[in-house]
């Protein structure tokens, strides 16, 4: 019975230390050294959150960029359901669907004629992913700039303004956040309708 006692003692010890104070303690340690953070990299636009810099989200209209397909739940992007489809690349299914959004990417952009970008036509592996390539992106530039009335020109401008370099100048590749450089297309001017509205 005594060591029975002990081993409830420790357990809850141990409980209140790392299950309620050291994850209260990083917690509020995150909330005041990386406020945006911690609060999930949140994007407000408008007096309102449209989504978080960290998160991908599908964009279908013309006007807008879209990014990467997403395997995460039944429509992609959702975050509670976070993974890939688990396809290999002996997977007929995998090269079918691919085949497809090959096929939708070059529909969506008729005037592009080089070799669609792997990561306009893959899904990463959280089905999350919020970045494009740039050359993803500019293959989408001719569509976006016609939908929205400006010249390639300047929407290369803004996409260049917009592109992430590696990071510590090593680390990763080039990389566009599709939300913000959409936010900033709006921000413009050019947009009829706020980007909020993904469909």
């Amino acid at each position: 019975m005594k060591q029975l006692l002990i081993a409830l003692k420790a357990t809850l010890v141990l409980t209140l230390l790392t299950g309620v104070m050291y994850p209260l303690f990083v917690t509020g340690l995150a909330k005041v050294l990386f406020r945006d953070k911690a609060d999930g990299s949140m994007i407000q636009a408008n007096g309102r959150t449209v989504g978080s810099a960290l998160i991908g989200q599908r964009f279908t209209k013309p006007e807008y960029f879209h990014g990467r397909p997403s395997a995460a739940g039944n429509d992609g992007y959702d975050a509670s359901a976070s993974g890939g489809s688990n396809l290999g690349p002996t997977s007929q299914k995998l090269a079918d669907r691919v085949g497809d959004d090959v096929k939708k990417f070059r529909a969506e952009n008729p005037s592009f004629s080089g070799a669609v970008p792997g990561d306009a036509v893959t899904a990463s592996g959280s089905g999350l992913d919020p970045h494009l390539s740039p050359e993803a992106v500019d293959a989408q530039v001719p569509r976006v700039a016609a939908a929205r009335g400006m010249s390639a020109t300047a929407l290369r401008q803004l996409v260049a303004a917009h592109t992430d370099d590696r990071q510590l100048g090593v680390l990763g590749e080039p990389r566009v956040n599709i939300l913000k450089l959409n936010l900033a297309l709006d921000a413009v001017g050019q947009a009829s309708r706020p980007v909020v509205p993904k469909d």
